[in-house]
């Protein structure tokens, strides 16, 4: 076999390959081997009849589809290989020329991973927003360990008040038909979150353990659930139980309590080293984010459909494996959001168009400065992804396979990249309002 290829485009190639006809005989006896049991030919058992009779009956075309699955997928795939093309989709094939006897001559244009004209990506100007910590983010972060060591305390000597959780029964109807899901039994609600519909946490302020009472509300209009929308509806609930949460008092036993500090004062000062910690490397992130986007705006690239197509089909399995996690189905989803897949699909083209566009300027660039992580690089990133999933680097590294270990090497390529993105760049921060 031999074949000769042919640039089309920046993202298109056309193979043409040409089967010597003693080659192509051989596929035609293989693929008459193969069709004969399902041909009926008058005077002969099914499967039986000789090559040349079944030709003569049905024509020596009968056997030429077989003969080209026979064919193609070494022929194809050799010529691929041959010429290192990075296909991305499913070639358009056309025969040229076929018949026993003769070469068989096909062509095949098929769409690649596209050439990238590079812009200027050293000396980079962005403008990223600097992310600071403030008083309130400080509060909020000891707020969080001081709810963590709050307890709960039981109270039987006054009213339900705003902030109180209540333990409840009720039993909500429409009017007067009970509701499916309107009914429940020593359900918890803390009164003010709004979790409940508009007007419901309100009117339970000032009821007494014990009591009983009907709650008139309305259902939202945009309601999930159709038949309750837009519905005036009434609960009746009793109040089993009132309970408060108390917050401990921020001196140097709480501090104690939380961390290893024994003072109030060393355990904030921990707090505002770990919140600035986290924000330098948020915005070391949002700096290469910046950079790289701006190298892709700046390169020249024609993607192929197929490629933005597999991506996002990539995107919506990572969605659905988080639904699942969660306990969610994606049918669910689609139910609940009022959404087709096709719908979802086109929702996620740019961001799968985009994800595409910052591979290939990567990689583009990657060749381009002839950048190559070294051995103690991979196996730096390697550690880093055991410790990310928890594993003994050794166990984890042992159970690599090449494409996972190929994959590692590519990240440890793409953060030279990077950081060759970063060498020379001028970033100007602005402070986020």
């Amino acid at each position: 076999m031999s074949h000769t290829y042919e640039k089309l485009s920046s993202n298109k190639a056309k193979l043409t390959i040409v089967v010597p006809a003693e080659q192509f005989d051989e596929a035609m006896n293989k693929a008459y081997l193969k069709v004969r049991g399902k041909l009926n030919v008058p005077g002969f058992r099914k499967g039986k009849a000789p090559r040349k009779v079944i030709e003569n009956m049905y024509g020596e075309g009968v056997f030429y589809d077989d003969a080209l699955d026979i064919i193609f997928p070494e022929a194809y795939s050799a010529a691929v290989e041959a010429e290192g093309l990075k296909v991305v989709d499913r070639p358009d094939v056309n025969v040229e020329t076929i018949g026993a006897g003769q070469d068989l001559t096909f062509t095949c244009e098929v769409f690649v991973r596209p050439d990238v004209e590079l812009g200027q990506y050293k000396g980079l100007e962005v403008e990223v927003d600097k992310q600071v910590v403030t008083d309130e983010m400080i509060d909020a972060r000891i707020k969080q360990d001081q709810q963590k060591a709050s307890r709960t305390v039981d109270v039987d000597d006054r009213a339900v008040e705003n902030g109180d959780t209540v333990n409840l029964d009720y039993a909500g109807s429409v009017d007067g038909v009970a509701f499916a899901g309107g009914t429940a039994e020593k359900q918890t609600l803390v009164i003010g979150s709004n979790t409940f519909i508009p007007g419901f946490e309100e009117q339970m302020i000032g009821m007494q353990i014990g009591e009983e009472k009907d709650l008139n509300v309305t259902f939202p209009e945009q309601y999930h659930s159709e038949e309750l929308a837009g519905k005036a509806a009434v609960f009746h609930v009793k109040v089993n139980g009132i309970t408060v949460t108390e917050m401990p008092e921020l001196d140097d036993d709480f501090a104690a309590d939380v961390s290893d500090f024994t003072t109030f004062a060393e355990y904030k000062e921990s707090i505002v080293k770990e919140l600035n910690e986290r924000a330098e490397k948020n915005n070391d992130v949002t700096v290469e984010n910046a950079l790289v986007e701006k190298a892709v705006e700046n390169a020249t690239i024609d993607v192929p459909e197929a490629m933005i197509t597999e991506q996002t089909q990539y995107i919506l399995r990572e969605m659905e494996m988080r639904m699942m996690y969660q306990g969610l189905r994606m049918e669910d989803y689609l139910k609940y959001t009022g959404q087709t897949i096709e719908q979802l699909q086109e929702g996620y083209r740019g961001e799968a168009e985009k994800r595409v566009r910052i591979e290939l300027t990567l990689e583009a660039i990657r060749k381009a400065e002839g950048i190559e992580p070294t051995e103690e690089e991979v196996e730096a990133q390697i550690a880093q992804q055991a410790e990310r999933m928890g594993q003994k680097v050794e166990e984890f590294k042992d159970s690599l396979t090449e494409e996972q270990r190929g994959y590692l090497t590519d990240s440890a390529a793409v953060q030279k990249v990077v950081a060759l993105l970063k060498a020379d760049a001028k970033v100007t921060e602005k402070a986020a309002e």
